[in-house]
């Protein structure tokens, strides 16, 4: 039988990754799952959170057989909790840039990222992927994407009453701005929770990342966030019979267009 909860208990990891070295990440993203687990439903990780953002697929992606799905699927079963990352991974001699959801039991659910960041040229090396994923854990409707998605309000439109939305990125500080408001924008528009965890530090490509970590309400409200640069966690515990309670009441999501996406 299926546990519905009411409440949900989230985790965001901020961290400062490790260049091209998956082991270090694992293990430190290993001791911080350990660390915040306890009483807690679901962590979420950065996108590409063993590499950093890199382009070195043929060197750095992993299949079903590698080490981090299997640790993910240990991790997940060991802390019973739900983990959400991305990794570079290969699959019928094609790249993608892959979120996992894992869930305690093993069970595993995969997205690639729909719209590659072609000012990086991500589209040149990695395969964009075509299909959203929403994953039913413990009662609640859960949509992750990844990162440049968030710039595509379309492509994340809750026509599917999903009651969490979750971003994982690798968002630059020089669009920050950009980062902490369309986060708002998609909490407001799709009346739904959202969970933005993005890295900080400086990749190898000199490139620099703030954080800006947040958990926002239905309405656009702030229930955690990090200072910039800051390594921590963002936690909030999601309710979600005040968001059903509120969508009855406002009636917003009852007014979406319908549309098509080719």
């Amino acid at each position: 039988m299926t546990l519905v909860k009411d409440q949900l208990n989230v985790v965001g990891i901020q961290a400062d990754l490790v260049w091209e070295d998956p082991k270090a990440n694992r293990n430190y993203f290993e001791k911080e799952i350990r660390e915040h687990s306890k009483e807690t439903d679901l962590i979420v990780l950065p996108e590409m959170f063993t590499t950093g953002f890199s382009m070195n697929a043929s060197t750095l992606a992993e299949d079903k057989e590698g080490e981090t799905l299997i640790w993910l699927q240990q991790m997940a079963a060991d802390c019973d909790v739900a983990l959400i990352g991305s990794i570079i991974y290969t699959e019928n001699q094609h790249f993608f840039n892959r979120l996992f959801f894992v869930e305690p039991n093993g069970q595993t659910h995969t997205y690639d990222k729909r719209h590659t960041f072609t000012l990086a040229g991500e589209h040149e090396v990695y395969q964009s992927g075509s299909e959203l994923l929403q994953v039913s854990y413990k009662g609640w409707q859960i949509c992750p994407l990844i990162c440049y998605d968030l710039r595509f309000p379309v492509w994340s439109r809750n026509t599917t009453d999903y009651d969490l939305l979750i971003y994982i990125a690798s968002w630059p500080v020089k669009r920050v701005n950009a980062w902490d408001t369309l986060l708002q924008a998609r909490a407001i528009e799709n009346m739904s929770f959202v969970v933005g965890v993005n890295r900080i530090g400086k990749d190898a490509n000199n490139y620099e990342y703030s954080g800006h970590s947040a958990i926002i309400d239905y309405l656009g409200e702030s229930m955690s966030n990090l200072a910039p640069n800051q390594v921590g966690i963002v936690k909030a515990r999601l309710e979600k019979k005040d968001l059903l309670n509120v969508r009855e009441k406002l009636g917003f999501l009852n007014d979406r267009d319908q549309f098509t996406i080719e």
